[in-house]
């Protein structure tokens, strides 16, 4: 019950700053926009080109936009903490009957949601403008299960990493090595990693990103439906989502409990 009571004030704040701070908003979603445009226009050289890999297009697009999701999402754990404890938000927040674990994951849930809905209208806009919109294919259920694991997978990595934050404080350059990695992390991701050698295969399942990347793009642009739920990487995320919900949240609170009788929480 408190983390509803929390998810329902974390919603009803981000609609206050969606309404008062709407052209910062809209201003973020052409930048993003108009950035991965010209990204994808300067790997692919003359028209005819573009026009022939629209496909290609859409689905490089989509792969870096999840390693976008991917890096938001775990840097609202390494920024989001370090800018609480800089400022004393760490502190009230701790205090709340609800815990730290569970403000976190309203925090998390609403800023996934939007997140999601702002790419989603990136890649769309991608797939307008460079004529592959009948490449994007849109099935809710597998969409929507994929969707939620990869936030479940990408909570628990953020976790252990805000863990970090909460010893060290100044873990600033390393979250970001973190989250660019992640949006590196999508882009090996392909359906052929089976033919792999089984090092490299365990390294690409164990990650967060890769099998998330390669669902979603089975699933909006080669419009496998809900034939991925029988995939090998469907599979290996679920894992991957036990594994990593349960290490992060595990190591996140054993590092708030060392941090709190050490009396270093709130000290920045």
């Amino acid at each position: 019950m408190g983390f509803f009571l929390v998810l329902k004030a974390e919603i009803v704040r981000g609609f206050i700053i969606a309404r008062r701070y709407w052209f910062a908003s809209l201003t973020g979603i052409v930048v993003g926009y108009g950035m991965l445009f010209m990204l994808i226009t300067a790997l692919m050289t003359g028209s005819e080109q573009i026009a022939d890999m629209a496909e290609d297009a859409v689905g490089g697009a989509l792969k870096l936009i999840i390693g976008i999701f991917a890096f938001g999402i775990v840097g609202l754990f390494s920024q989001g903490l370090q800018g609480m404890a800089r400022t004393g938000e760490l502190e009230q927040v701790c205090m709340s009957p609800h815990g730290l674990v569970t403000n976190f994951l309203a925090r998390s849930f609403v800023a996934a949601l939007s997140s999601i809905l702002s790419l989603s209208l990136v890649i769309w806009l991608i797939a307008l403008s460079f004529g592959g919109r009948g490449t994007l294919q849109f099935d809710f259920l597998p969409t929507v299960t994929l969707l939620a694991l990869t936030y479940v997978n990408l909570i628990g990595f953020g976790f252990m990493v805000g863990g970090l934050v909460l010893i060290f404080k100044q873990t600033g350059q390393i979250a970001i090595l973190i989250r660019l990695g992640m949006i590196g992390l999508a882009f090996p991701a392909q359906e052929n990693i089976n033919q792999w050698p089984l090092f490299l295969q365990t390294i690409i399942h164990v990650l967060p990103v890769t099998n998330a990347a390669i669902c979603l793009n089975d699933v909006l642009i080669e419009g496998v439906g809900t034939a991925v739920f029988g995939y090998r990487a469907f599979y290996f995320l679920i894992l991957s989502c036990v594994i990593w919900t349960a290490i992060g949240i595990s190591l996140f609170r054993y590092m708030e409990d060392w941090s709190r009788d050490k009396g270093t929480l709130g000290a920045y």
